[in-house]
C-alpha cells in the first residue's frame, strides 16, 4: 500500500475544510476558535482510502495571511497539493502567495480544484477557469488539471477522487524507507495517562515502537511509546505516513514545532547554512547582504540574516549563494527547502535550497566556496561525500561522522564509499569501532612531503635506520588516531612505498651505509668493550678520533638496534656477546648453588660490586634470576 500525503492550499474561506470533510467525513479544524470563526488557524490532519487501496493522508492548511507559518509548516512531505479556488471569487491574494511557497518547496503534483461551482453558472466558472490558467502559466500548476465541485452538494467529488488516484498511481514515487528516519515535528500535546505526544510527517525512513531517538536541536534523548496512524495503534510507521507518536523521558516543555525527531547521532545541530536563494519575479523586495529575514524550513521559523557569498544583491528573479547566519540552532539536511519572508513588513520574498546544512563561517566572493557550493548544488550525494571527505584532510573522517553531516544513513553509502575505492579517489581504513576514510588528494600530499623528508632524512643521518614512527606520525598525521596511522603504514609498506625496521621508518631502497667511517667506529666500540671485558666502562671513554659526535651515536644506536653492542645504563654500554656468556654462567651457577650475591659475581667476573650488580639486574630482565628476601641476593626465577 503507497502512502500518500495530500495538502490543500488557496485563499481563506475558499472551502478547503469544507472539500477535505466531503472527500473524508471528518473535520479538521481541532479548535473551537476555528469552529466559531470558520476559518482554519492550525494544521489539521485526516485522511481517506482510494479505491486501489492507497491510502491519502489529508493537511489542511491555513489561508489566511496571518497564519502563513502554519501554512509553510504543513508542506513538508506533502506528495500532491489540491490548490482550491472558489468559482464565485476566482484567483486572490493569498492564493499567489500559496502558489508561491509551494513552487519553493519543491512542490511538483498539483490538481486544480475549483469548488463552490453550485453558486456560479457554467459560463462563469469557464472564465474563472480560463483565467487561473493564465495566471498560472510558469508555475508548476501551469499544466495542473482542473476539476469542477461543489464541497456542500457533493458535484464533481467522484471525478477528485479519481484524478487524484490517477496522479498519485502514476506520477508519485514510494518514499525512501532505507534511509533514516525524519520527522519534523507540527504538534506536540499531552493526555492524561500517556503523557507527551507529538504529531508530523514522516518524511523518511521507518520508526518501531521501543526505538530510543532524539529530539534535534534540543538533543534530547527519547522513547517511542506508542506509534497512532489515522487513529489507529500501529507497531511502526514509514516515510509517507502522518503520525502521532508517544514519547517518554521527555516534557512538552522541552519540545515545540520545529523540532526534529531521528536517530541519536544522525544529524548535527547548526546555526549555520549554505544555500542557494531564489526571490520571486513577482516579490517587490530585494534581498541585500546581511538582510534580516525570516526563515521557514521544515516545520521550524527562524529569524536569520543572509550573508552573499557570490553577489552584492539579489533581485526579483535572480538567484545567488548565501549563508545564513541563524539566531537559533536547527538540525536539517542537504536538498530540505525552504521559503525566506522579509522581517517587516512580513511578506514571501522567496526561498530556496540547503546545499550545506553544516557548514563553516565562509568569506564573501571566495572563490573556492563558490566553487564547491556550485558542486553541491548540481552534485550527486558521492559529490558531496568527496567534499565533506576533503575537508578532513588532516584528521580523516569516519563514516559515521560522514552520516551524521549529511544526515544519510551509513548503509547508503557503503556502496558509494565502495565505488569511490574502486576509483581511487578515497582510501578507507576499516577499524574495529568506525570507518576511517581519506581523501586521495590529501593522501597523495602527506606521502610527498613524507618521503621528500625520508630522503632529505637519509642523506643527512647515513647511519640510521631511519626516522622513528611516532615522529613521522607527530609530523605528518599528528590529528590521526594512532591506530589508524598504523593501519596506513601497513598498507604503505604493503605497497612497499615504505620500508620498516622495528620502530623506524624509511625508503624502500635505503640501506644503511657501511662505509669506512662506519666500520672505523664499529672497531673502536667493539674493541673497547672487548678490552675492559666486564669492567663496564661509559661510551665517553671510548676513543671518538677525528670523527663527529653525533655520527658516533648513530653508529652506536645502530650497533645496538641489530644486537652488537647493549645498554646497561643510559651512558654504559658492553658486548652483547660478553653480557651473554656472563647470563649463562649466573644460569649455571644457581642452578647447582640456588643463591648467589653481588659479591660472588664480583669475583667470578674480576670486577667491582657496582658492576656486579649491573650484570644481576640483566639477569633479572631475562629471568634467569629474580630478588630473594635481601637486596643482594638473588635465586633462581
Amino acid at each position: 500500500m503507497k502512502n500518500i500525503i495530500i495538502g490543500t492550499a488557496g485563499h481563506i474561506d475558499h472551502g478547503k475544510t469544507t472539500l477535505i470533510k466531503a472527500l473524508t467525513g471528518h473535520n479538521t479544524d481541532r479548535w473551537k476558535e476555528e469552529q466559531i470563526r470558520g476559518i482554519t488557524i492550525d494544521l489539521g490532519f485526516t485522511y481517506f482510502d482510494m479505491k486501489n487501496g492507497d491510502r491519502a493522508g489529508i493537511i489542511d492548511v491555513p489561508g489566511h495571511e496571518k497564519f502563513i507559518h502554519n501554512m509553510a509548516a504543513g508542506v513538508v512531505g506533502m506528495d500532491l497539493v489540491l490548490l482550491v479556488v472558489a468559482a464565485d471569487e476566482g484567483i486572490m491574494p493569498q492564493t499567489r502567495e500559496h502558489v508561491d511557497i509551494l513552487g519553493l518547496l519543491g512542490i511538483e503534483k498539483s490538481i486544480i480544484v475549483l469548488n463552490k461551482c453550485d453558486l456560479v453558472e457554467e459560463e462563469w466558472a469557464d472564465l474563472v477557469e480560463e483565467e487561473l490558467k493564465e495566471e498560472l502559466r510558469g508555475t508548476f500548476l501551469e499544466n495542473a488539471p482542473v476539476v469542477r465541485v461543489s464541497a456542500v452538494t457533493g458535484q464533481g467529488l467522484n471525478a477528485l477522487k479519481d484524478t487524484i488516484e490517477s496522479m498519485t498511481r502514476a506520477e508519485v514515487k514510494e518514499k525512501n524507507t532505507q534511509t533514516i528516519p525524519r520527522l519534523p515535528v507540527d504538534r506536540v500535546f499531552t493526555l492524561p495517562g500517556f503523557g507527551t505526544i507529538v504529531t508530523g510527517t514522516l518524511i523518511s525512513g521507518t520508526i518501531t515502537r521501543e526505538d530510543v531517538l532524539e529530539l534535534y536541536p534540543n538533543e534530547k534523548e527519547c522513547k517511542i511509546r506508542s506509534i497512532q496512524v489515522h487513529g489507529k495503534d500501529q507497531q511502526q510507521c514509514s516515510a509517507g505516513q502522518r503520525a502521532a507518536i508517544n514519547l517518554s523521558n521527555i516534557k512538552k516543555s522541552e519540545i515545540s514545532r520545529g523540532c526534529v525527531l531521528a536517530p541519536k547521532n544522525s544529524m548535527r545541530n547548526t546555526d549555520l547554512l549554505d544555500v542557494k536563494i531564489s526571490v520571486l519575479p513577482g516579490s517587490s523586495r530585494t534581498v541585500t547582504n546581511r538582510e534580516r529575514l525570516h526563515l521557514y524550513i521544515g516545520t521550524s521559523e527562524i529569524l536569520c540574516r543572509a550573508v552573499l557569498l557570490d553577489c552584492e544583491k539579489i533581485e526579483p528573479g535572480e538567484s545567488g549563494l548565501a549563508q545564513l547566519r541563524l539566531e537559533e540552532k536547527t538540525a536539517v539536511k542537504r536538498g530540505d527547502r525552504f521559503v525566506i519572508r522579509f522581517y517587516s513588513p512580513l511578506e514571501t520574498i522567496g526561498g530556496g535550497i540547503v546545499l550545506e546544512p553544516n557548514p563553516k563561517r565562509k568569506k564573501r566572493f571566495d572563490e573556492q566556496t563558490i566553487y564547491e557550493l556550485q558542486k553541491k548544488e548540481s552534485g550527486s550525494l558521492a559529490d558531496v561525500m568527496e567534499l565533506h571527505i576533503k575537508e578532513h584532510g588532516d584528521t580523516m573522517i569516519t563514516l559515521a561522522e560522514l552520516a551524521k553531516l549529511t544526515a544519510y544513513a551509513q548503509e547508503e553509502m557503503q556502496a558509494l564509499l565502495k565505488d569511490m575505492e574502486a576509483e581511487e579517489t578515497v582510501y578507507v581504513f576499516p577499524m574495529k569501532k568506525d570507518t576511517y576514510i581519506w581523501h586521495r588528494e590529501s593522501e597523495f600530499i602527506v606521502r610527498q612531503k613524507m618521503i621528500r623528508d625520508l630522503k632529505e632524512y637519509h642523506k643527512k643521518y647515513p647511519y640510521r635506520f631511519g626516522r622513528k614512527k611516532a615522529e613521522i606520525q607527530m609530523t605528518y598525521m599528528k590529528k590521526v588516531k594512532a591506530n589508524v596511522f598504523d593501519f596506513y603504514i601497513e598498507r604503505m609498506t604493503e605497497q612497499r612505498i615504505l620500508g620498516k625496521k622495528g620502530e623506524y621508518l624509511h625508503l624502500t631502497d635505503f640501506e644503511v651505509k657501511k662505509d669506512e667511517i662506519y666500520l672505523e667506529i664499529e672497531k673502536q666500540f667493539t674493541d673497547t668493550f672487548k678490552r675492559a671485558a666486564y669492567e663496564f666502562i661509559r661510551i665517553t671513554e671510548v676513543p671518538a678520533g677525528n670523527i663527529s659526535e653525533q655520527v658516533r651515536e648513530d653508529v652506536l644506536q645502530m650497533l645496538v638496534e641489530e644486537g652488537t653492542l647493549m645498554r646497561l645504563t643510559e651512558d654504559t654500554y658492553t658486548l652483547t656477546v660478553l653480557m651473554e656468556a656472563a647470563a649463562e654462567q649466573i644460569q649455571n651457577y644457581v642452578r647447582k648453588e640456588h643463591v648467589i650475591t653481588f659479591s660472588q659475581v664480583r669475583d667470578l667476573f674480576s670486577t667491582s660490586r657496582k658492576n656486579a650488580k649491573l650484570i644481576l639486574e640483566e639477569t633479572d630482565r631475562r629471568k634467569i634470576t629474580k630478588k630473594a628476601g635481601a637486596e643482594t641476593e638473588r635465586v633462581p626465577y
